[in-house]
């Protein structure tokens, strides 16, 4: 192959890498195919890629590569560079010209160099070092600044030892190579800047996300890491599928724009909670609102035990004419009776307001009976019933603390979210989330809500969710209705959902099979929760 052919079949590939470079999402990967690229268009045998600090101040080695030395670090090698910085100025504040690397930012300007042990002006005293620990022999530089579309200097790429193909000795790197890294490393720092600027837009996305949980957190302490629980287990999901290769889910991939709009679905699946009530989200006994209305109660029994024996003394002192002892002993039995009895439906309400168990018909009659049987006089002087209707009403819940008309009110958030959600304009690659974040409560069977959509109508990516969210709340610890489960009793409840159209079975297979549940809760649950299961 002449020369000519071989610049024509490099400079196709410098179109191919421009294009990949562009595509990269990932920093460490981007910054390792910019020098690798360098090295294969330039025949170079190793080379560096150096960042300026962030104040502008040094460079920092963030790539090295050495294929006759074998060496990698940084970028996605999992090897540390350990190389200090090398300082733009000196000490006095004086350009740091000594340094090749540094000349090429403060001079704007490529440096290429045929023999490093020859040229005079650069201090190579360590390079020379470092030829003496391994015996190698660094000759030939190029060194080319790279800027942004802003003309800003981000970086340096410096190439070592261009190799000549046929005789595989080391040569000066040729101008046409040298246009070549040029023209790369203006591709790079735009890639690489452009990059940069889609990561901080992310990350300033993803704060203002974690603001809106931050504001549901303030609101209630119970909700906060249920915002971010969800999201953390429904990646663990996610990735699990991805790796899956048999079974009913082993064609579903998941790219890595996909995980991220799931990611962002996960952290705005309950954004609609800013718009519930606390007093509802917070609602731990069935008469709590902005406090435990027991205590209400409690008084009133008192005013009524209070009653009892003042009609108590009244009959004694009405015996006062004659005297009668037998007649006063079974007086005050009468009394001590009725405070007892008082007692024992006191008691029984205050468990109930707990509501943890299921109430059974028995115990809701009981509650109406105590709410109309009794009479008592209240602040105002007027005589009315023991409890309200509303208090009969949430007395008698057959389950959890919550009203027909709270759950609804509940049940809303999602709604809520689903239109906070629509009505954002989403990039291409987000349109998902409204879905994927308004889907966790529906059900395979059609019967969840708010649309009462089927397994079929549903995406993996929400039937995901709805697991992730289920689980989590199962065994969260920090509701203030209940205390979390162990592993093993949550575990046994979702598979009478999975058999039971609740849940998918094919994403609880996966659940169960690549172990997500006890990773989960490894991660996030109290040792005392994890059993066997």
């Amino acid at each position: 192959m002449d020369s000519s052919d071989d610049l024509f079949h490099r400079l196709e590939r410098l179109n191919e890498i421009g294009a990949a470079l562009s595509s990269e999402r990932n920093i460490d990967r981007l910054l390792e195919k910019i020098l690798l690229a360098a090295k294969t268009i330039t025949l170079a045998d190793g080379g560096t890629l150096y960042r300026v600090t962030e104040d502008g101040q040094a460079l920092r080695f963030e790539i090295v590569r050495n294929d006759t030395l074998g060496i990698a670090l940084g970028g996605t090698s999992g090897n540390t560079i350990n190389f200090p910085n090398l300082p733009l100025h000196d000490e006095r504040g004086a350009p740091n010209n000594s340094m090749v690397a540094v000349y090429a930012v403060i001079n704007d300007k490529t440096v290429n160099i045929a023999d490093a042990y020859s040229e005079a002006g650069f201090d190579f005293s360590g390079t020379r070092g470092f030829d003496e620990r391994t015996g190698y022999h660094s000759q030939a530089f190029l060194t080319v600044p790279m800027k942004n579309h802003e003309n800003e200097i981000i970086g340096v790429l410096q190439l070592i030892n261009s190799i000549e193909p046929e005789t595989r000795k080391v040569r000066p790197f040729p101008l046409s190579d040298q246009r070549l890294a040029e023209s790369l490393a203006s591709q790079a720092a735009v890639a690489l800047t452009n990059r940069q600027l889609i990561t901080q837009l992310e990350v300033l996305f993803e704060s203002f996300i974690n603001l809106i949980n931050l504001a549901i957190d303030e609101k209630s302490p119970y909700t906060g890491g249920h915002c971010q629980r969800v999201p953390a287990l429904t990646m663990m999901i996610a990735e699990a599928v991805n790796a899956t290769h048999s079974g009913p889910l082993a064609g579903f991939k998941m790219s890595d724009h996909d995980l991220y709009e799931l990611k962002i679905a996960g952290l705005l699946h309950d954004c609609g909670k800013v718009t519930t009530p606390v007093h509802v989200v917070d609602k731990a006994t069935k008469l709590q609102t902005l406090y435990d209305r027991i205590g209400l109660i409690d008084t009133r029994f008192e005013v009524l035990k209070r009653d009892a024996q003042i009609a108590t003394l009244r009959r004694l002192l009405e015996m006062r004419t004659k005297t009668d002892p037998s007649a006063e002993t079974v007086c005050w039995a009468d009394c001590m009776q009725e405070l007892g009895k008082l007692d024992d439906e006191r008691e029984f309400l205050r468990r109930t307001n707990i509501g943890v168990e299921a109430m059974n018909p028995e115990d809701q009659q009981r509650v109406r009976d105590i709410g109309t049987q009794h009479l008592w006089r209240n602040s105002a002087g007027i005589e009315s019933d023991f409890l309200t209707g509303e208090e009969i009403e949430n007395l008698t819940i057959r389950a959890g603390t919550l009203t027909a008309r709270e759950r609804e009110t509940i049940n809303h958030h999602i709604v809520a979210t689903i239109k906070m959600l629509e009505a954002l304009p989403w990039p291409k690659h987000l349109t998902h989330v409204p879905e994927y974040a308004g889907g966790h409560h529906e059900r395979m069977d059609g019967k969840g809500y708010p649309r009462g959509l089927t397994r079929e109508q549903m995406s993996l990516p929400a039937r995901m969710m709805g697991i992730a969210d289920i689980f989590e709340a199962l065994t969260a610890r920090d509701r203030p209705y209940k205390s979390g489960m162990k592993l093993s009793q949550a575990i046994n409840i979702m598979r009478k959902f999975s058999a039971g159209g609740h849940i998918d079975p094919d994403l609880f297979g996966v659940f169960l099979g690549e172990g997500i549940h006890r990773r989960y809760a490894e991660a996030f649950l109290d040792p005392a929760q994890i059993d066997e299961v």
